[in-house]
């Protein structure tokens, strides 16, 4: 089955085209993404401006006719925070719908969590016991536990790098004293949190998704992306520091220079770099590993493992009224042999 996957994020707007069968590895075919920031494209009231909406919906609209020359049988189509978030987040969606022709769905932030959690399990298998999850996006963290496909913790905070990035350091670059306190405030942030995931139990494996992690971990010395998704990458926290010490007295358009960063990230990267360091910090964790799979791939996996617990349900079924007729008709033979 061919699948188009519409991302609405804060940042961008990604289309991901795959093929995918239950029990199957899905098979990337085709990305293709386009920089809105709808999340800078907010006013004071909180709506997303005229001009964000209309840029959203003509992309939208351009991306459902490319999953549809791509051969897709069926697009799903999802929105997070910046979406999710904005006040007029109704009117929006119905333009979406009239005019682009796409039922674009509201994630809530602890199914992100939760979506995120399965492809993270889906990518490393049972062995990897209990996982702990970070996935850092433009509007906000999610954090989940657990050691089933279903996570025991999924949360969802608005501590996202391109929010912190517009509330904390605005200055390019961001100044030290900037830094400091915006340091100390995730700490007070994310204090609750952290206890509620360590509550659930000890990590056997600690992991991190999302392209903010991706980017840190090339940053610190991990793999290119052309090395494909199965190379071993991780961050630690000591190289993070590193990092942040060095970025964080680097201009937007020098951060954009280096590799695994690119343009639209660089402006969000210190604020990205700052909230992967205090999460690992709020739950002593010193290394994570970067799964390539994410919110996504879960929905993919999701939708795959729904419709293929109904086709079993029919099946069975089936097949159960097809043993009772035959048992049926082996009881009036029999019957009819007794008459006899």
């Amino acid at each position: 089955m061919r699948l188009g996957v519409l991302d609405v994020g804060s940042n961008t707007v990604h289309l991901l085209v795959v093929d995918a069968h239950r029990g199957g590895h899905p098979t990337p075919m085709s990305s293709t993404k386009a920089t809105l920031r709808l999340a800078e494209a907010t006013d004071d009231s909180g709506k997303i401006t005229r001009r964000g909406a209309d840029k959203l919906v003509s992309t939208v609209e351009e991306f459902a006719k490319i999953a549809a020359s791509s051969g897709c049988a069926e697009l799903m189509a999802f929105a997070t925070s910046a979406v999710r978030d904005a006040s007029n987040s109704e009117d929006v969606l119905a333009r979406v719908r009239s005019e682009a022709g796409v039922d674009l769905k509201v994630l809530a932030g602890e199914d992100e969590s939760r979506l995120t959690f399965l492809s993270v399990r889906r990518w490393f298998g049972w062995s990897a016991g209990r996982i702990i999850n970070l996935d850092i996006g433009g509007g906000s963290l999610e954090l989940s536990s657990g050691l089933d496909e279903e996570p025991d913790v999924a949360l969802s905070l608005q501590l996202g790098a391109g929010r912190l990035t517009r509330d904390w350091l605005a200055e390019d670059p961001p100044g030290r004293r900037r830094v400091a306190m915006l340091r100390d405030w995730l700490d007070t942030e994310l204090s609750g949190a952290a206890a509620t995931v360590l509550d659930a139990g000890p990590a056997d494996r600690t992991v991190a998704t999302s392209k903010t992690f991706r980017s840190l971990a090339r940053l610190t010395g991990a793999a290119p992306s052309a090395a494909g998704p199965r190379v071993k990458r991780t961050l630690t926290a000591a190289g993070l520091r590193q990092l942040i010490s060095f970025i964080s007295r680097m201009t937007t358009a020098d951060r954009a220079e280096l590799e695994g960063v690119s343009t639209e990230r660089a402006p969000q990267i210190v604020a990205g770099a700052l909230v992967a360091e205090a999460s690992m910090r709020a739950l002593s964790i010193e290394t994570v590993e970067i799964c390539p799979w994410a919110l996504r791939e879960g929905l993919i996996l999701r939708r795959l493992d729904s419709e293929a617990d109904a086709a079993t349900l029919i099946e069975s079924a089936s097949v159960g009224a097809a043993v009772r007729d035959a048992g049926g008709a082996d009881a009036a033979d029999r019957s009819r042999g007794k008459a006899r």
